[in-house]
């Protein structure tokens, strides 16, 4: 556990040494790196090291100031090309203020560089929270061998047999509990109520096991005995009735104010959710004499505990461990195929269509705002020209940089000397599978492909989806290196739209997207993926031009960025970007039918639960949006028309 007053002091004193030997456990490190940027010269020494990592420190000299945000991200580009893995932390000379850099890689996202402003008269806080999940990560690092992480990375990849493993009891289950249902007398109907039940416990585990109903991780099983040692033998119906319906209708569906003493003795400390996936049913409506006995859920519950319930996007690492998606596989892989029409597609095929779709839409509709940003020498198509490989996939890529062994060169130019060429290329060259005569295509097109990027004639963004170049990477580093406030603005009003500043202006929607046949929500959750980082480089940039208005010291009118600084307020009135980021996106972005009503209410839970999974424990989960127009059954398309007459809504199936 960190010591934040420690902590705290060191920051003050610029201490960073102290701070990451002593307080956080790495390692000592000493190197200095002298990097020559836009014909200035900049001193980086390092502080300390974990496991690779490295953290440094760059102070300009007596004459300079701290470097302005695109100079640092200069900087840090160079320094990626010798230390893949570091955090840089820019102070300036009279030690007032500190940016702390860093690139965030997380699997199946663009890379994305962070900061961090800290200034010596704040308390802090903020920076010391970034720290303690540093701390923690490090020291799970520690304890990691190399087989350790080739198994988390093979865990990745095999969610699909955690998840029929899981599917298969599941489906037990779910038939064992049908069973216990009373006064439901239709057959189909009783199935929906059962898989309704079965949705909002599952809700539940995963909330109670980040300790969000009154501090108790088991609390459903606790309360169930709690309750049966009140009520005493022979009462076979005493939870479902008596606390699980209050639980639900009272407890999670309805606002703290309106409880009564009752209630509160009931189920202790829960929040309101809202959302509407606690409110009444209509089947509830329907039959109001429902009866399910105490066993259903006992036998639920034990079923239930065998598992490990979390809310994070980790990779699933052994077979006990479920997380939200699984609720998606469940529905989506399978439901009835053939009977029902539906189909599941995997998450390569909605990420594809996805990206290159959204992007595409977010980056014309930009340049209609900013055209000035799309043309000439200093456009964001330089960005594919400084550093092609950077928008090159790995698996491209791979092996490219190694001479080929003499007997499969010899036959690059002369046909006859091919003799090698259908054998199987080794791993350091080739992708699996791989012959030589496949290595050497791929060689090829790498080649065309970085010289074509090299010689800028790569000039719009149907040029990525062309040559299946990496379009997330590039619209993150557009955003990233944005160096004047236009370009900003017209990506994020092509994302969020824009809310009026004036009465006499009309609202303009961002981007929706629509699917019509939703299901459980695998486009949408790929669009959601796609959108998340674009929103959140986006926030960072504007809060990047915030700072260096305040630092530079300028007198400049009290209205300049006002329209970032208003987003960023917004931003302060939850419990944290992430989960304005998720929530902004659920609500404005995205929109889905089916004429299943299971599937609606898979799609909703999901989303439901990746905004909860944004909350801290010690947090407070704010009342859940009413989804019911984005996300409905039926088949009536929904969407916006713009004024023009013309739909702007993004189809993706």
């Amino acid at each position: 556990m960190l010591n934040t007053k420690r902590v705290g002091k060191q920051l003050a004193k610029f201490d960073f040494e102290t701070l990451f030997i002593e307080e956080l456990g790495w390692d000592h490190y000493s190197e200095t790196d002298e990097l020559l940027i836009d014909e200035a010269r900049f001193s980086l020494s390092a502080v300390a090291e974990k496991r690779g990592m490295v953290v440094l420190l760059c102070q300009p000299g007596h004459d300079q100031p701290l470097p302005v945000y695109a100079t640092r991200r200069k900087i840090e580009r160079k320094v990626a090309k010798t230390r893949h893995e570091h955090l840089i932390i820019y102070i300036d000379n009279e030690q007032s203020t500190q940016v702390w850099q860093w690139v965030r890689r997380e699997s199946g996202k663009p890379n994305a560089c962070r900061e961090h402003t800290y200034n010596k008269e704040q308390s802090g806080t903020s920076l010391i929270q970034k720290l303690e999940k540093l701390a923690v990560s490090f020291e799970e690092e520690e304890s990691i061998t190399l087989v350790d992480v080739a198994g988390r990375a093979g865990a990745a990849f095999n969610v699909e047999k955690i998840t029929k493993k899981f599917y298969d009891k599941f489906k037990k289950e779910h038939t064992a509990f049908l069973k216990f249902i009373e006064g439901i007398a239709a057959t189909g109907n009783r199935e929906w109520y059962a898989s309704i039940m079965l949705n909002r416990l599952m809700f539940v585990y995963f909330i109670q096991k980040k300790g969000f109903l009154d501090g108790d991780t088991n609390y459903l099983r606790n309360r169930m005995q709690r309750l049966q040692d009140g009520a005493g033998e022979g009462s076979f119906h005493s939870f479902y009735r008596h606390f699980l319906l209050r639980l639900f209708h009272e407890g999670l569906g309805k606002k703290t104010a309106d409880r009564n003493s009752d209630l509160d003795a009931l189920l202790g400390t829960v929040p309101y959710l809202n959302g509407g996936l606690f409110d009444v049913h209509e089947l509830e409506k329907e039959y109001d004499n429902i009866q399910i006995t105490d066993k259903a859920f006992e036998k639920l519950f034990d079923f239930f505990e065998q598992y490990q319930w979390h809310l994070d996007e980790r990779p699933l690492r052994q077979d006990n461990e479920i997380n939200p998606d699984v609720l998606g596989y469940i529905f989506e892989k399978y439901i009835n195929q053939k009977q029902m029409g539906a189909y599941y597609t995997k998450e390569d095929i909605t990420e594809y269509i996805s990206k290159n779709t959204i992007i595409t839409y977010i980056f014309d509709s930009a340049k209609k705002k900013c055209k000035i940003a799309f043309e000439g020498e200093q456009s964001i198509w330089q960005l594919l020209q400084k550093d092609p490989d950077r928008y090159i996939y790995d698996a491209v890529r791979k092996g490219c940089n190694r001479p080929l062994p003499d007997e499969i060169e010899a036959g690059v130019k002369v046909v006859a000397k091919r003799t090698q060429w259908n054998t199987p290329a080794p791993e350091e060259y080739a992708l699996p599978t791989e012959i030589w005569r496949e290595v050497v295509a791929r060689r090829v097109h790498y080649g065309e492909i970085y010289t074509n990027l090299k010689n800028g004639e790569l000039q719009s963004i149907n040029d990525l989806i062309t040559y299946n170049l990496n379009i997330r990477q590039f619209a993150q580093d557009v955003i990233e290196n944005c160096e004047g406030p236009e370009l900003l603005r017209a990506i994020w009003q092509a994302i969020v739209g824009r809310i009026p500043q004036k009465s006499n202006e009309t609202l303009q929607h961002g981007i929706t997207i629509l699917d019509p046949t939703c299901g459980s929500g695998a486009f949408l959750f790929a669009a959601l993926n796609i959108l998340e980082p674009l929103y959140e480089a986006c926030l960072d940039r504007m809060q990047i031009f915030v700072n260096e208005l305040n630092l530079s010291g300028a007198r400049t009118s009290p209205e300049k960025y006002n329209d970032f600084k208003k987003e960023l307020s917004r931003v302060a009135s939850h419990p944290n970007q992430k989960y304005f980021v998720m929530k902004s996106i659920i609500l404005n972005n995205l929109y889905g039918v089916d004429i299943m009503a299971e599937a609606v209410e898979i799609c909703k839970l999901r989303l439901f639960l990746k905004l909860v999974a944004q909350v801290e424990k010690s947090g407070n989960i704010e009342p859940l949006p009413d989804i019911d127009f984005n996300i409905r059954c039926g088949n009536t398309l929904v969407g916006f028309v713009s004024q023009d007459g013309v739909k702007d809504a993004i189809m993706l199936t």
